[in-house]
Parts: structure tokens; sequence; C-alpha cells
């Protein structure tokens, strides 16, 4: 399982460990190694563990420098998917939705070591997810928002119909595109919530060259949780 912390590998792990086709082994998140944080949303390395505890499920770390090209991501994460392969770890669970070439890069990638990607959410609406996420019981709260297309009001706050009901109309409101990114602390897998303390709210920006050789700037907003 690509665990990220956040609703939606939450709610595709919720589907496969109701499926008996799959035994579902490992969660496997990527890190910043320099702070110690869930890659692109911040959340701190001790409450990714919280998580992981409450699940049951051996928790896989892919620790990354603070900045790393492609083709290092791509042989470090063959690194670490080949000894699963080898013991028979046969697919890889992701909770994307519709973004059609990041799936095509995922089953791309899985496929020079053997695996076949698993997408329990795919192509279903946005807001039909989040519905159900919150009918079964999920909560979760935004950690990370990207502040070229939100502001900053949006990071730090429980992503409920209230939230949605206020992102401006070309936001999707999963954050599918990127717009934001979020922590789960209640779920009905775990026995019970997860405790944090809200930190402060910090602005990023950074630098790096789109596939046209462009160079933008784009400008990142992180509520800190601090563990208790």
């Amino acid at each position: 399982m690509n665990w990220s912390g956040g609703k939606d590998s939450a709610l595709a792990l919720y589907h496969s460990l109701q499926n008996n086709a799959y035994d579902v082994r490992y969660l496997l998140t990527s890190l910043n190694d320099s702070f110690r944080r869930i890659s692109m949303h911040g959340v701190r390395e001790e409450l990714l563990d919280q998580q992981a505890q409450q699940l049951g499920i051996e928790l896989l770390k892919l620790r990354l420098p603070e900045t790393t090209s492609m083709e290092e991501y791509q042989v470090r994460m063959a690194e670490i998917l080949q000894p699963l392969a080898d013991a028979r770890i046969t697919k890889s669970i992701f909770g994307d939705i519709f973004l059609e070439d990041l799936r095509l890069y995922r089953e791309n990638q899985l496929a020079t070591v053997g695996m076949q990607g698993i997408f329990p959410l795919w192509q279903r609406p946005s807001i039909e997810l989040l519905e159900e996420f919150w009918d079964l019981g999920f909560k979760t709260i935004v950690v990370s928002v990207n502040g070229n297309v939100l502001d900053q009001s949006f990071c730090g706050r429980v992503l409920d119909r209230d939230f949605v009901s206020e992102l401006p109309a070309n936001i999707d409101p999963c954050g599918e595109n990127g717009e934001f990114h979020t922590f789960v602390f209640e779920a009905p897998y775990f026995s019970q919530p997860i405790d944090f303390q809200k930190g402060e709210t910090v602005e990023k920006t950074y630098n790096f060259q789109n596939a046209e050789g462009e160079d933008l700037t784009s400008t990142y907003f992180f509520t800190d949780l601090l563990p208790i």
C-alpha cells in the first residue's frame, strides 16, 4: 500500500482491506530524510509511525534527500520494490483518482520489477469519495496547500463539508491536482484517534523547471502537527 498518511490512500486502503482478494502486507511511504517528514505533506515521522501502529501493518520508509532528481527517485524506488517483488508481493495499491499520466507512470515503473498497480478509487467522482470518507467515520486535516491556487487560510483546517463549500470552483474537492494534502487522524480501522496539536503554519518557495525547461516558482503553506 502506497501510504501518504492522507485521505486518498486511507480510503484506498479501506477498500483493499475489505477485498478478500488482497492481503496487505506493507505500507510504503516516502520521507524527506533531512527533516524526517512525509514528502509533499510535511507531516512528522512520529505521526506516520502512529498511523502504522494503529493499523498493525509493517511500515517501509523510502528516505529521500531534500532535493532529488526523478532519475534518482526511480532508482531508489526500484531498490525498495525489488525485494518485495522477489518475496512474491505482486501488487502495489494507490489512492489515485483520475490523473491518467500519473497512473501510466506508476504502472510503467512497477512493470520494471514485475509488479502490477491497483487503483481502488479510480475515476470515482471526488465529492462521492469524500461523502463516503465522511460517512465511514474518517477525519482528516489539511496540512499542505499549494499557494499558487489556494490561500493560507485553507491550511490547518479539518477537511469537512464547510471546507469543500469554500473551495474555488476550479479546485478539485479531493485536491487531486496537488492543490492540498491531508493527514488522517481518525479512521474506522484505528482503535483510537491520533492526538496532536496544531503548530505554526509556514510558507516555503520552491524553484524548479518544467518539462519544457522553463524556470518556475511554487509557493506552499505547511501547518505543523505536533505529536502529543
